[in-house]
């Protein structure tokens, strides 16, 4: 599913001119008639007024066979829209997509294959939180656009106080500073119990997933050892604050409590820092960020990437106007545009050190070089939409066998991923 809960707290609310609704290319094929319309689906709070008028006048400028017709899409009710327009034979011409929606909709038969122009988009350097995603069965359907992941967002005057100079770069060094904060009435660290997605990070950084495809079939993989260890660490680290064992980050909205003044850290994208500091000013200038730690110095923790691919539907009658829009969105000047306008994570490893200036940013773009994506089952929605890894979570941390725990989860994990097959 799309990161929704990331980008929210990202950017700011946007108001951005909707055009029409309908899908379907005016244009005609003939060159003779004029410039090829194409129709693009872009998704509310992607992209900002003032972006999205550079971007346009500059293509329009470069492309003068090409007219764009960008159409504000809503989040609320999308799954089944771009379902419906995929099916149809009046389809936009290009879709944004949340990263793990793409096997979802190339598993229809709907998108159009555009694994040979991976390497034109210099594809090797994409990272991989949203390429793997966007590569369905061995074709890349989904174009990567571009990232957003969580960092840790802590206060540098409680680590200042605590003796703490430098942000800790391992998992050692990380509970050490943690144990050190947790003090005089301040939680070391507010993390929820139902963080499944920070669990996520931990898992990957021991090897194991969530869940694992073998042959055509999938089984939930959270009994595995490496799994199980993941777990074992999120127990250490959320023992270090006073976070609920039973809920996630939005009940309480956790950067609500980070504001009430007694946390010193959190685990969010950066812009909750923004969220922060509007209910509580008093903290403006004392948030600082930092990547999750790894296991090691030389790497940053595993993180979840949330954020959006570029589609081409096969119903498209100008797969080559799409594709030219597609270059330049995905193409590096506009990347690093995009990613200083909404602090997002561009989506080439090599273009991070062109996005500097924001310390949240530069820490979230540190941590998606380790970043993935969950399971790239077109089926996976229906294991969030159960959620059997936050009753495993809960469970652990209330004192429940992990293995057994397990178990239950990846039962469920199991039957939800191959229904229908």
């Amino acid at each position: 599913m799309k990161f929704r809960s990331l980008a929210t707290a990202a950017v700011a609310a946007l108001s951005l001119t909707t055009l029409a609704a309908c899908g379907g290319s005016g244009g005609q094929d003939d060159a003779s008639s004029g410039p090829k319309t194409i129709d693009v689906w872009l998704m509310k709070g992607s992209v900002s007024d003032d972006f999205l008028k550079r971007f346009t006048d500059d293509f329009a400028a470069k492309h003068t066979d090409v007219k764009l017709n960008v159409q504000i899409q809503e989040w609320n009710g999308i799954g089944a829209k771009i379902i419906g327009a995929l099916a149809s034979k009046d389809a936009p011409d290009v879709i944004e997509v949340g990263n793990t929606q793409v096997a979802q909709y190339s598993a229809s038969g709907g998108v159009r294959d555009l694994s040979d122009k991976k390497a034109d988009l210099q594809g090797d350097d994409w990272i991989e939180g949203l390429a793997g995603p966007g590569n369905f069965e061995g074709k890349q359907y989904g174009i990567p656009y571009y990232a957003a992941n969580r960092v840790v967002v802590y206060r540098k005057d409680l680590f200042a106080a605590a003796g703490i100079t430098t942000p800790p770069k391992t998992r050692e060094e990380w509970l050490a500073a943690t144990a050190k904060v947790n003090t005089g009435g301040n939680q070391g660290i507010y993390l929820p119990g139902q963080n499944f997605y920070v669990l996520s990070g931990f898992i990957w950084d021991e090897g194991g997933d969530l869940a694992v495809q073998e042959g055509d079939k999938w089984k939930g993989a959270l009994g595995t050892p490496e799994a199980l260890k993941g777990m074992e660490f999120y127990k250490q680290i959320q023992a270090l604050g006073k976070g609920p064992k039973d809920s996630d980050e939005a009940k309480p909205t956790q950067t609500d409590v980070f504001a009430q003044g007694k946390v010193a850290q959190m685990i969010a994208v950066p812009g909750a820092a923004e969220l922060i500091v509007q209910a509580n000013p008093a903290l403006k200038d004392k948030l600082g960020f930092f990547p999750i730690p790894g296991k090691t110095a030389d790497k940053p923790g595993a993180v979840f990437t949330g954020g959006s691919d570029l589609i081409v539907p096969e119903a498209s009658d100008a797969p080559d106007a799409a594709y030219t829009f597609i270059k330049e969105l995905a193409g590096e000047k506009w990347q690093v545009d995009l990613a200083k306008s909404m602090k997002y994570v561009p989506n080439r490893k090599a273009l991070a050190a062109q996005v500097t200036g924001d310390e949240g940013t530069t820490a979230m773009a540190a941590g998606a070089a380790n970043g993935k994506a969950t399971p790239n089952s077109p089926n996976w929605a229906a294991v969030e939409a159960k959620n059997p890894i936050k009753e495993f979570q809960t469970k652990v941390l209330t004192g429940g066998d992990p293995a057994a725990a397990a178990a239950a989860a990846d039962a469920i994990i199991t039957e939800a991923l191959n229904s229908g097959k």
